[in-house]
């Protein structure tokens, strides 16, 4: 599997902590967690632009995902495939990245969220 370790952009990283500090989320994975299946769950793929991986907020994909790895991982090949993608490392790596950022931006430009209860709000609607 390609996605090993996972580092996100310098932007990115202030939106965490800007997602820390309103949610009380402390871990980055959790956080991280949350911004893909954000991603996931919309309708469309996300745009396919360069990401500069310049921070140091960085993770093994098994920190990433913890136990639920395989789930995490099951869930992005099959939307990988859903948007007419295919399931190579390299494509996974990608789409994971491009999934993963656009999450982070989603749930720090939602000005509605302000705490960890209404992140779960989020997720049931």
């Amino acid at each position: 599997m390609s996605i090993e370790h996972i580092r996100v952009s310098q932007q990115a990283k202030e939106h965490l902590i800007q997602l820390k500090r309103k949610t009380g989320i402390k871990n980055w994975n959790v956080l991280c967690r949350w911004a893909l299946c954000v991603s996931l769950a919309e309708l469309g793929a996300p745009p396919s632009v360069a990401t500069h991986t310049d921070s140091n907020v960085e993770m093994t994909w098994r920190v990433f995902g913890g136990r639920y790895a395989d789930l995490y991982l099951a869930m992005l090949k099959e939307r990988c495939l859903l948007d007419g993608l295919g399931t190579d490392d390299a494509t996974l790596a990608q789409q994971f990245r491009l999934h993963l950022h656009r999450g982070i931006a989603y749930l720090a430009g939602n000005k509605k969220l302000r705490s960890i209860e209404d992140l779960v709000s989020m997720a049931s609607h």
